[in-house]
């Protein structure tokens, strides 16, 4: 189990290094412009988090929320549970990690021009090249850590069960005395 609960540490990781690397590419692309590289990484790469950042900015006016607002806290506490080998900060961690991807993904569709739209089809943003695989890895490795997470918690309960189950056994099989 112990791999198990060090997946969980995976989650967090992408997002951090994906948001970290998308503010670096902004910064970078402040002090060269005229980069066709930083344009390309900026745009292509991590556009997912210029229409995320599109829709913070609306709630939250800092330069940077992303990374220090969200994803560093987020991995601070994936740290901190592996360092303490606890539970609790692990599964705080992977669930904001999967919320926060999920946010992402929703950010992607939302900044979507609107289409005329027949019956119920709907027509579904899918970013292309590089922005795919950002994305894809992203949101893959925060559901597998989600994923992991609840199957160390599902694992751990089913012992605390079969461990009432014999104590109820030893406790029911005594004789009774009148």
């Amino acid at each position: 189990m112990d791999r198990f609960f060090k997946l969980q540490f995976l989650g967090p990781l992408a997002l951090f290094v994906a948001t970290l690397g998308a503010e670096l590419a902004a910064r970078a692309l402040q002090y060269a412009p005229s980069s066709e590289l930083l344009w390309f990484i900026n745009l292509r790469m991590f556009g997912i988090f210029q229409r995320s950042y599109a829709q913070l900015s609306d709630l939250v006016a800092f330069d940077g929320f992303q990374l220090f607002g969200i994803a560093l806290p987020i991995f601070a506490l994936a740290c901190f549970g592996l360092v303490a080998k606890s539970r609790l900060p692990f599964t705080v961690a992977t669930h904001l990690s999967a919320a926060y991807a999920g946010f992402l993904v929703i950010s992607w569709q939302a900044g979507v021009p609107e289409l005329s739209q027949q019956a119920s089809l709907v027509p579904v943003a899918v970013p292309s090249g590089a922005g795919l695989y950002v994305m894809a890895t992203i949101f893959g490795t925060c559901l597998l850590s989600f994923a992991v997470t609840h199957l160390l918690y599902f694992s751990a309960v089913r012992k605390e069960l079969f461990a009432l189950a014999g104590w109820l056994r030893t406790v029911l099989s005594r004789p009774t005395t009148a």
